[in-house]
């Protein structure tokens, strides 16, 4: 809260407050008859009022000020987060940029390659790769297995010969 709005209240009230002094005086003397004091305690009750509208008057213009400095700083808020989302755009312009410049391998595929590559994609479905299933393949595997001595020579098993291993 502003200096002139915090003063401007205070002021007001106290002055409100005070007026209720002479005001009451004003009743007493009314009763009583005296004219003399009434007109006396009527010229305290004005100024009092008087004085309380200059000080909401000054708690107005404080209160405008506060409103003008919100504003402000809603503005430079703003501001700011429209500077920080540009930046923000900036290095994301900059990372894709430099994503781009980067030396990267291109791959072109002729028609005629692409048939091929379909061709062996198709195989692959169906279980076989170059005119061989999978089965023979794992065959062809089981058949020439070797065994390896101490030494790091291959050794190969005997015809007749089983093997058998305990764990």
């Amino acid at each position: 809260m502003h200096t002139k709005t915090m003063e401007g209240l205070a002021g007001a009230s106290m002055n409100m407050k005070i007026l209720n002094t002479p005001f009451r005086v004003y009743k007493e003397a009314e009763r009583r008859g005296d004219t003399a004091v009434m007109e006396r305690a009527m010229g305290y009750v004005s100024d009092f009022a008087a004085k309380a509208k200059d000080y909401q008057k000054e708690a107005e213009k404080g209160m405008e000020e506060d409103r003008e400095e919100a504003r402000e700083k809603a503005k430079e808020a703003q501001e700011d987060a429209i500077r920080k989302r540009r930046e923000e755009r900036e290095e994301m312009e900059k990372r894709i940029e430099e994503s781009r410049s980067e030396d990267t391998d291109t791959v072109n595929i002729r028609k005629s390659e692409k048939a091929v590559l379909d061709e062996k994609s198709d195989s692959k479905q169906n279980g076989t790769y170059d005119g061989k299933s999978v089965e023979e393949k794992t065959d062809a595997i089981k058949m020439a297995s070797v065994m390896y001595t101490k030494t790091g020579e291959a050794a190969r098993p005997e015809s007749g010969m089983k093997i058998s291993i305990s764990v």
